[in-house]
């Protein structure tokens, strides 16, 4: 890691520790979800037609979003309020559409309206339902033993 980097993750509320925050969360969900439509794209939708391919994908990247929200949350988030995860999940979700914007004009040859209006009814707004979720998604306090936990409270049962 870089001394500056280090740096951003020890201080509480610079806003190179938000930025880095938001382009690791970024980063995470944006490879799993371009691997993921890679994978929909050139198998799936053949196959099972778009609807299906993105309903099929949906519940794989919802649990991506958790797990990713859970490790930013962990690793730079611990001491920040709501207010600010809520910030760095808003430029999170920025940084991803602008991504989707510039592939989906560059390799898809769409137009910017395509890009974010010509979905399928369904799943697209299963689509756009889930991108609030990963906005929101680092809002929540990041718990250390959640799995002990529901493991702890079924076994009570």
């Amino acid at each position: 890691m870089s001394a500056s980097f280090q740096a951003a993750r020890r201080d509480s509320n610079t806003p190179t520790k938000l930025f880095m925050s938001s382009a690791a969360y970024f980063a995470v969900v944006f490879g799993a979800g371009f691997v993921f439509g890679t994978v929909r794209v050139m198998w799936l939708v053949p196959t099972v037609g778009v609807r299906v391919a993105e309903l099929t994908e949906l519940p794989l990247m919802l649990a991506v979003v958790f797990f990713a929200a859970r490790w930013v949350n962990r690793r730079f988030l611990t001491e920040l309020d709501q207010s600010t995860r809520l910030t760095v999940g808003v430029v999170a979700f920025a940084l991803l559409l602008l991504a989707e914007l510039i592939l989906g004009v560059t390799l898809g040859g769409l137009t910017p309206k395509e890009v974010f209006l010509d979905h399928d009814p369904v799943s697209g707004t299963a689509y756009y339902l889930s991108l609030r979720v990963r906005a929101d998604a680092l809002v929540s306090r990041p718990r250390r033993s959640t799995w002990r936990g529901f493991i702890r409270m079924t076994a009570r049962r």
